[in-house]
């Protein structure tokens, strides 16, 4: 505790540091320091105490414009963030159901991959298959081609064994 002496005697007020002060803002200290003050008898002429009351009340006026202000931008910084929050609550609305689209659209595309996917392999499978086939007539046609060849010279032989033949024929017969 603190022990003050005024005009009307000695108080005793609790300690600066004492719990039930600790809750206290700058502002309700100025006012219980002007009350105190009252109480006390003490005049707001020019003695020094009058000139620190001044001084104290002036301070009071400049704390209560700057919390004024402070809450002013307060209040201001407040709605910004709930407006912020409101949006970021829409875009993630909208984003959850993005998502379900593409989830749906990734699905499907998957579906038509499988389905592409088999039918590369059908068609590869069938190229190999006419591969083969055109391989294997390839193979066919160059022997055909081989047996064509040797079947013209013997038919071309023949042919040439029956033209003079007839040329000796014809010379025989014209004697």
């Amino acid at each position: 505790q603190v022990v003050v002496y005024g005009p009307v005697g000695r108080h005793k007020l609790p300690s600066p540091r004492a719990p039930e002060l600790q809750h206290l803002n700058a502002a309700m200290a100025v006012r219980f320091a002007l009350t105190m003050s009252a109480t006390l008898g003490l005049a707001m002429g020019d003695s020094p105490i009058g000139k620190v009351l001044s001084m104290i009340s002036d301070l009071q006026t400049n704390i209560i414009k700057e919390g004024e202000g402070s809450q002013k931008v307060y209040a201001e910084f407040s709605e910004y963030c709930e407006d912020r929050s409101r949006e970021l609550g829409f875009e993630i609305k909208t984003g959850e159901s993005d998502v379900d689209a593409l989830k749906a659209t990734i699905d499907e595309e998957a579906s038509t991959i499988s389905a592409n996917t088999q039918k590369v392999e059908e068609l590869v499978a069938s190229v190999s298959s006419n591969e083969a086939d055109l391989a294997s007539a390839t193979k066919i046609r160059e022997q055909e081609a081989k047996d064509f060849q040797t079947e013209e010279k013997e038919l071309m032989g023949t042919i040439d064994q029956i033209s003079r033949a007839s040329g000796i024929i014809e010379r025989e017969m014209s004697k």
